[in-house]
Formats: structure tokens, C-alpha cells, sequence
């Protein structure tokens, strides 16, 4: 048994009572967790290069060993991070998520899962044609360009991940398969042409887009005025998979529910009615309301300027055409400002000599023509009820002015009611402005009354509608996949046949930044017709919308060397959905609505089985959305310009100031400070390859995922990779003492190859049959880490937290070897040391190899015919049953004081009263042992309960002088 110290510095007996633990914890608890003084010298990007190179040997990532008996399948785990864009530049952004992806990715092939995490090149787009304008460069040859570099620039970041099924979706032989994606939605009935509203440069003769024309209205390259015009483009109909695209997203469990909130209002899912309005003759408006139980409220019906009445009126009404004009040039300005819906005017026009006729009470209404109704959103028009909508009370406000606003649902608090602006709430009564049958109904019994008497009377019905509109995705671009139509004078529009796929874009290309340059290249755009064989025909010159590429990538990868098909489905049905995707929240939209779409198309085609009807073809299970990385901001503290670098005095890191002295003090001046996200316009931004080359990938590795949760913003700040950097100094030079302590005694274990080694030491640990506190305490901690581990990494992906799991359980180790070594099983600390050291790999893997070749080199080999065994050919550790402590605190306790703190078997307490007091006589020493003598003999009353030990006594009388 362990016996208490009697030293005043470890515990005092006030302390003891208090603290209620044995005096070797305490002992633990206040070591000094400090590196030791003399740290063992690394230079860590030397460690990336050197281990960059030993893994360059290995054919892909590096895999566990297969375990002694396995057979069948490993679990499948498909994951990947969203690709990036070939832009030439990593940034810091494309560092976090890829470590986070890593990390997690070596974490499931530890745990002997087939993983897959694929990493590819989202490489069409505006900005390679941009280069090729400016430059005069070919897209093709600027884009694989920046591909080499950062692919190289990836290299540098220990990453991990299967370069075998890398794919760039500007290859033909990945394209050819977008174009075959496309043929199939067309064959299907889901590709259609029609007219779109676009922003067109008079000077340029090109398309622009949003982003592309200034606040002013002006195009960002030639500085015309941007007219807005029609154009026939393709689109696709995402809008007939609107309503699962909806209603699957409560499947994603494993999402951000903010992601899911922002995909739902894209969608725009509501339910409601359709109502009929009449107009006197035989033509009739109708329009889609979510307050069908606000019906009787309805002052006025507004439709939009394209509206087919609005269109027929405004011929013989040059007024109404001139409202419509105007409105027309107020919203163009307004879409290239970015001005909000709230923005725009509440400006109506009253359609004269028509009125729709109510379809319950038969009451005339005025229309009005307004900018507000949205032509795109149910049939272009709207029921207005200034009583019971904010909207429709502003326009009222201003188009009828001093006409009464009619409420017909009252609050079920009647002090909610307000003259002065509409009730918004769903809940309440049906007033008497209804028809009497309708009265002191509920809102609810309303809303379903007043359908059902619609749908008697043919004048409406339940209705589901849509804000989602159908996906417009040509491009009057070249770089960009060509949509393979053909347009023939005898035989219409033609699709290309899939055997002359692909229709490969044209290199000879001369790009002038005016027009279409496909649309100008005769050799590409005049073709023979596929059908027909006439020579008369024309290419469709539109290319394909960026997010027609990324749409589908995912199933590309699990079979990219498909030369027929765009995977195989037997393929792709052995991994999708995948586990996991991580990428930025910024596309959180489009994106990922669109990948959606696609992946449920190809469900309902037959292409692949969705994961189970259940699951109705969602790609993904899991979506993890980082954060942004911000980096440290300096502005002047008068012009509030942004700093340079070479403007700024770091002599001091803790106490940054400028350059420049203030003429007034002739003091330097001391700049303002923020965090903002990354530019060069701010000179905020950090090379992550550079920095990487100062302190080495394992130490930013780990400083990026300790700063931050990865769903959080992320402060970047330089100065504290010291924190990381020491503590992997302390991780390497706690394996020097250990491999140092174990030489002496590895005779104990089997040496005969790493595998056994750990093996031999793992069967001692598990044999061990007696433990003190502290061999208890360091087994525990052990268990709970590998526990924390398996969370973090396969479940909650609480990053940072690893970190600093990993930071306390080394200093628990350190503290045992520097101080309490000789009290703890020596096996037990390398179990433990060497599973922290597996446990840590995941993030900062150079470190961790180069100590698992010492302990080859020093334990195994002795640096005779060494044969290096990666740490990643090893299996994660596994989480035992904690250890219970078979004793406990006593407070021994006489005449109702606290004597001593004795540690005892838990059932002392259970034994007889003469056996616990010879026992603790026995046992202990000192002071504590004359108190216990000075007992025997004299004790009237034993208290045994758990926690104490209460003795009661004679006292002793003094004898007096003879």
C-alpha cells in the first residue's frame, strides 16, 4: 500500500481534509509543466523533407499493415474537400481545409477503413480568359500552369491525399462526360432553350456578368454603359426536383443547420393556395397566396410589369408603358448596385377601366401594375391585404392614401391590435369584415375553410410554391465546357450523338475581349449535321455554366479512368454517399444545391441507387463548413490607409508601430489594429508555403487547427506557433529519456520487431494485475484520450480541442518521467507515450515518424540492418475499461478532531472494529502512529463510514505526585 508523506511542502493535514486526495496526485498536480531546460535542437522543415522524401516511396497514401486473421472488405469511407480553383496561389483558406481534411482522412485509415480523398481542379472559368485578354496566353496553357504550382505547393503541406484519381475539369477526357451529363437532362426533358434578361457590353459585344458591371451601370472592362437585352440561353429544370430537394433536406442530419436554413430559403418552399380573380369577362387572374385565411382582407390585386395583362394594356396606354420603362431602368440600376428587394420602390400604376371581382363576396378591387411582383415567383401576381402584410401596407399607403386598410383575423391578445400598421401574426380569429360563415373561426379552421369553399366553387386550391428557378447555364465564353447541341437549317436542333463526344474546344484561338470567341472561329462553329450529314449546320457556341462541372466531379473520381462512361455504377455504388465533404460556407448555395440536383437526376436515371431510397440520392452524408481565415490588419491612425509591411516597425511583435513619426511628438506612430479576411489589397495576407518554410508543416498544421473551432472564423496570429513548437520539442525530447530508460530494460520486452515491441508491451500492461494511483491515474488518462480522440476526429471534428487533449497528456507523461519515474511501471509509460505518439501523427506527422524510427533504430535495430517502418502502417490504439483504485482516503478522526489522512483498502470499512484499528497501527508511523498507541486500550466507540474513520476514547488523566 502507498503511504502518505509526511512532508509539509506536499500536503499539510488542513489540506489534505480539504483536498480529499492522496498526497502523490497533489505531488503530480504541481510539478512544473515546463519543457525541460534543454530541449532536444529540430530544425522542423528539415523533418518535412527528410519524410516528404521517405513517403514520395510509397505508391499513395501509406495504409495499416493488415491485422493477424483479416479477411472480407474494409468499411468503405469516401470523403473529399471541395476543390479549388487553378488560380496559380494557395492562400491560408485552402491550408485550413486541407489540413482539416487530412487529418481526419489518416484518422479513418488508422482505424483499417478503405478511405478515399480525392483531390481535383475546378479549372474552367472567367479568370484564365481574363489572362488570356490581358496576356495574350492560352487558357489551357495558364491554367495547367497553375496547376503545377499548386499542386507542388500542396506537396509542401504533408498532405496525403490520392493523386492517383486526381481530374481537372478543363481535360477533355473529364468534359466529355459533362457534355454526356448534359445529352442525358435533355434526353430526359430537363434541357431546355429560352429567353433570358442578361447583361449585355454594346462595346465589347459580350455578356457580363453581375459581378462584371460596376455600381454605375458600367462594364468593368470598357467602361459602356450595360444594356440590358434578351437572349436565348439553356436551361436546366431543377425546379421538378424543387419539392425533394426541400423536403430531403431534413435527411441531413450530419449538416450545419445554417447551411440547410440558407439552401431552404434558396428553395423558397410555400404552402398555401391558389386563388382565381376574375376580371368581369372571361379572363381571370389567379395568384398564389401562404394567408388564404386573410382573403377577406384583400383591398387591391398587383401584378407584375411583365404580367400578359400588364403587356396588353400598355399598347394603347403610352402612360402605363412609360411607368413600366421607368421601372425596368430603376430595377437595372438596382440589380448592379446589389440593392436589396426592401429597396426597391413601392411605385404603383392603377390599370384603368378593369377591376377583379372577388371570388366569395363578388366585390370589385382595383389592379395595379407594380415593380414589386416578381414576374418569376407563381403566376406574376398578388392578392394585396394592407391589414395583414408589411408590403402590401407600404404600397397601400402610398398608392391609395386615405382609403381605410380592412383587418379581418384579430390577435388572440386584443391588445396586439394597432390602427397604425398591419398584424402580421398567424394567429387569431377570423373578425366580422368576413362573411358570416367564416366568422369566430380560428385562423387555422379559416385557412381550411376557405380553401375548401374555393375548391367547391372551381375558383382555387391547396398549392405548393417555389422561389427556386430553373438553372441558367450558358456562357457566351470560351473557357468552359462546349454544350453539345447542333443546330441544323433541315433538321432543327440536334444533340451530338455520345459516340462524337467530346466536342473539344478550339486551340487556334485569337481572343480580342469582344464577343463570343467561339461564335467567331468558323472551323468550330460550322459542323456537318449528325442526322442529316448537311453541311449547312452550326455549333451551339454557349459554353457550360462553372457549376455544371462541379456538380457531379465527386462520381468522377471513384472511377476516373472510365474512357465509356462517366463512372461505373457498380462504383460508384460502393462508396457514394460520401461520409464526408468539407469545404467553405461561401457555397453554401448554388453549389451544393446543384450537386444535389445532379446527384438526384442520376438517381432517378438509373445511374447509380442513391443510397437507398431512404437516403433519394443525397451525395453527401456529413457537410463540415470552415471558417474563414483573417489575418492581422494595420491601418494608419489618420488616413486609416492600409499598411505595408515595410511600413511598419516589429522590432517589438508585442508593441507593433509605424515607420513613420508623428511630426507633432516626434514619436512613432502607433497603428490601428484588426483582423480581417486575407488580401493583398490589405497586406493582411500569410504565403502558407512560406510559412511552412520557417517553421515547418507540423507546427502550422497544429497551430491552424488549436487556434480555432473549424467552423469559426480563424485569427491568425504568427507569434503564437511558439507555444506549438515548444511542445513538440518537449514530444521529442521525452522520447530521448524514454528510449534512454528503456535500453536498460528492454530485455523485458520483445524486440524483435517494432509490432512485437509494442505487442509485448501492450500484453504486459494488459497482464499487470496491481497499480498504484499514480500508474492508475496514467492508464485513465491514456484511455480517456484515445476516447477523446476517436470523437474528435471521427465525429464531432472538435479540432482544436485535440490539440490541447494532445498538450495535457504530454505534460501528464513528461511530469512522470522527469519526477515520478521510478513509482510508475515503466511498461506503462511507453504504452502510454507511444499511443500519444500514434494518437498525434493525424496532424503533425513528420514529427511523429521521425520518432517512431528511434525507437527502430535505438530499441529494435540498434542501427544494425534497419528497416524503416512507417507509423502509418500501424493501427490506432483501443480504449480499455478504465482502472478503479481498490483504496481510498480515510480522515481518521478522535474525540471528534481530524488526525491524519490514512489511505486504506476500500473495505476496510466492512471489517471488525479491533481489525481496522490494528490495521492503521500498523500501517502508519511517526506522529500519526503515537496517536494511534496513545489509543489503545481506551476506545469506547468506532465510526466506520466511507471517507472516515471516527475513534472515540477515554482521555488521559496525568497521575499526581506521591
Amino acid at each position: 500500500m502507498l503511504r502518505v508523506a509526511r512532508n509539509p511542502a506536499i500536503i499539510s493535514r488542513a489540506q489534505s481534509v480539504r483536498l480529499n486526495v492522496p498526497s502523490q496526485l497533489i505531488k503530480l498536480n504541481r510539478l512544473n509543466l515546463s519543457t525541460s531546460s534543454v530541449l532536444q535542437q529540430v530544425k522542423f522543415p528539415d523533418l518535412d523533407r527528410k519524410w516528404l522524401k521517405n513517403w514520395e516511396k510509397f505508391d499513395g497514401p501509406i495504409t495499416p499493415k493488415p491485422l493477424p486473421g483479416e479477411h472480407g472488405d474494409k468499411e468503405k469511407y469516401y470523403m473529399l474537400t471541395m476543390f479549388p480553383y487553378p488560380s496559380g496561389m494557395l492562400h491560408m483558406g485552402h491550408f485550413r481545409v486541407f489540413t482539416i481534411t487530412d487529418v481526419v482522412a489518416r484518422f479513418h485509415r488508422f482505424k483499417n477503413k478503405e478511405v478515399i480523398n480525392p483531390m481535383g481542379w475546378d479549372s474552367f472559368g472567367l479568370p484564365a480568359e481574363n489572362a488570356a485578354i490581358q496576356n495574350q496566353v492560352d487558357p489551357k496553357f495558364w491554367t495547367q500552369k497553375n496547376i503545377g504550382k499548386m499542386r507542388h505547393q500542396i506537396g509542401k503541406m504533408s498532405t496525403s491525399f490520392d493523386w492517383d484519381r486526381e481530374l481537372s475539369t478543363c481535360d477533355k477526357s473529364y468534359y466529355k462526360f459533362t457534355q454526356m451529363l448534359f445529352l442525358w437532362l435533355y434526353e430526359n426533358g430537363l434541357a431546355y432553350k429560352n429567353l433570358k434578361e442578361i447583361n449585355w457590353d454594346p462595346i465589347d459585344q459580350t455578356v457580363l456578368a453581375n459581378e462584371q458591371v460596376d455600381a454605375n451601370g458600367k462594364s468593368w472592362r470598357s467602361g459602356a454603359i450595360v444594356e440590358k437585352k434578351m437572349l436565348n440561353q439553356w436551361f436546366l429544370k431543377i425546379t421538378d426536383f424543387a419539392k425533394d430537394l426541400s423536403d430531403d433536406l431534413k435527411k441531413l442530419d450530419n449538416w450545419p443547420q445554417k447551411v440547410k436554413l440558407m439552401q431552404q430559403n434558396w428553395i423558397g418552399k410555400s404552402t398555401g393556395a391558389n386563388i382565381k380573380f376574375t376580371l368581369g369577362n372571361d379572363e381571370m387572374i389567379e395568384v398564389f397566396t401562404s394567408r388564404p385565411d386573410t382573403l377577406f382582407s384583400v383591398q387591391y390585386l398587383a401584378i407584375s410589369i411583365d404580367h400578359p395583362l400588364s403587356k396588353q394594356m400598355s399598347v394603347n396606354n403610352q402612360e402605363l408603358q412609360q411607368f413600366i420603362d421607368n421601372a425596368k431602368e430603376q430595377e437595372k440600376q438596382q440589380s448592379f448596385s446589389h440593392e436589396s428587394d426592401q429597396q426597391k420602390n413601392k411605385d404603383g400604376y392603377e390599370l384603368p377601366g378593369i377591376h377583379g371581382i372577388h371570388p366569395l363576396t363578388g366585390k370589385k378591387m382595383p389592379i395595379f401594375v407594380a415593380p414589386y411582383v416578381l414576374s418569376s415567383y407563381g403566376n406574376g401576381a398578388v392578392m394585396g391585404c394592407p391589414g395583414h402584410d408589411e408590403r402590401d401596407w407600404d404600397f397601400w399607403l402610398q398608392n391609395a392614401s386615405g382609403k381605410p386598410v380592412i383587418k379581418t383575423v384579430d390577435p388572440v391578445d386584443i391588445a396586439e391590435l394597432d390602427d397604425s400598421k398591419p398584424y402580421l401574426g398567424k394567429q387569431g380569429t377570423l373578425n366580422n369584415n368576413c362573411a358570416p360563415e367564416f366568422q369566430g373561426l380560428t385562423a387555422k379552421q379559416g385557412y381550411d375553410k376557405i380553401v375548401a369553399t374555393l375548391q367547391s366553387k372551381s375558383m382555387g386550391g391547396p398549392a405548393t410554391n417555389f422561389k427556386l428557378r430553373d438553372w441558367s447555364i450558358s456562357r457566351q465564353r470560351y473557357w468552359g465546357c462546349p454544350i453539345p447541341m447542333i443546330y441544323c437549317d433541315s433538321c432543327g436542333m440536334v444533340p451530338v450523338p455520345e459516340d462524337q463526344l467530346p466536342v473539344v474546344l478550339p486551340e487556334n484561338i485569337e481572343f480580342t475581349g469582344k464577343g463570343n470567341p467561339l461564335d467567331q472561329h468558323s472551323e468550330f462553329k460550322n459542323c456537318k449535321c449528325p442526322k442529316c450529314g448537311s453541311n449547312n449546320a452550326t455549333r451551339e457556341t454557349d459554353t457550360m455554366d462553372t457549376f455544371m462541372d462541379s456538380s457531379w466531379y465527386f462520381f468522377r473520381y471513384l472511377d476516373n479512368n472510365n474512357g465509356g462512361l462517366p463512372f461505373a455504377k457498380s462504383k460508384v455504388d460502393e462508396f457514394m454517399p460520401a461520409k464526408l465533404y468539407i469545404g467553405g460556407v461561401e457555397h453554401a448555395i448554388l453549389h451544393l444545391l446543384y450537386s444535389r440536383f445532379i446527384s438526384k437526376f442520376l438517381y432517378k436515371i438509373g445511374k447509380w441507387d442513391g443510397g437507398g431510397v431512404e437516403n433519394n440520392g443525397e451525395p453527401f452524408k456529413k457537410l463540415a463548413s470552415q471558417g474563414m481565415v483573417h489575418g492581422k490588419t494595420y491601418n494608419h491612425p489618420v488616413t486609416k490607409k492600409f499598411l505595408k509591411p515595410e511600413e511598419l516597425d516589429k522590432s517589438d511583435p508585442n508593441k507593433v508601430k509605424l515607420v513613420e513619426v508623428d511630426p507633432a511628438t516626434g514619436e512613432q506612430l502607433i497603428p490601428e489594429v484588426s483582423y480581417e479576411k486575407m488580401s493583398k489589397s490589405k497586406f493582411n495576407g500569410v504565403d502558407p508555403v512560406e510559412f511552412i518554410g520557417k517553421y515547418g508543416a507540423d507546427s502550422t498544421r497544429a497551430h491552424m487547427l488549436f487556434q480555432a473551432p473549424i467552423d469559426l472564423v480563424l485569427y491568425w496570429d504568427e507569434n503564437k506557433i511558439v507555444g506549438v513548437q515548444r511542445w513538440l520539442k518537449k514530444l521529442l525530447n521525452m522520447n530521448k529519456l524514454l528510449l534512454s530508460k528503456l535500453e536498460t530494460s528492454k530485455s523485458q520486452f520483445n524486440t524483435a520487431s517494432l509490432d512485437e515491441f509494442f505487442a509485448s508491451i501492450d500484453t504486459h500492461v494488459q497482464s499487470k494485475s496491481n497499480f498504484n494511483d499514480l500508474e492508475i491515474a496514467l492508464f485513465n488518462e491514456t484511455q480517456s484520450c484515445i476516447t477523446a480522440m476517436d470523437s474528435a476526429f471521427g465525429d464531432t471534428l472538435s479540432l482544436n480541442t485535440v490539440i490541447s487533449d494532445y498538450m495535457k497528456m504530454t505534460n501528464s507523461i513528461n511530469n512522470i518521467l522527469q519526477n515520478d519515474c521510478d513509482n510508475v511501471d515503466l511498461g506503462l509509460i511507453t504504452s502510454g507515450f507511444y499511443k500519444l505518439v500514434l494518437m498525434i501523427s493525424p496532424v503533425c506527422p513528420a514529427v511523429c515518424e521521425e520518432i517512431w524510427e528511434s525507437v527502430q533504430k535505438s530499441i529494435i535495430s540498434n542501427n544494425n540492418d534497419y528497416n524503416w517502418q512507417s507509423i502509418f502502417t500501424s493501427h490506432w490504439p483501443v480504449a480499455l475499461a478504465p482502472k478503479i483504485s481498490e483504496v481510498t482516503n480515510y480522515n481518521v478522526i478522535v474525540n471528534g478532531k481530524f488526525k491524519f489522512l490514512y489511505r486504506g483498502t476500500k473495505d476496510l470499512i466492512e471489517k471488525p472494529e479491533s481489525q481496522v484499528f490494528d490495521k492503521i497501527l500498523n500501517d502508519v508511523e511517526g506522529n500519526d502512529k503515537k496517536t494511534m498507541g496513545d489509543l489503545q486500550g481506551k476506545i469506547t466507540k468506532v465510526i466506520l463510514k466511507p471517507g472516515a474513520i471516527c475513534f472515540v476514547g477515554a482521555k488521559n488523566t496525568k497521575k499526581k505526585s506521591q
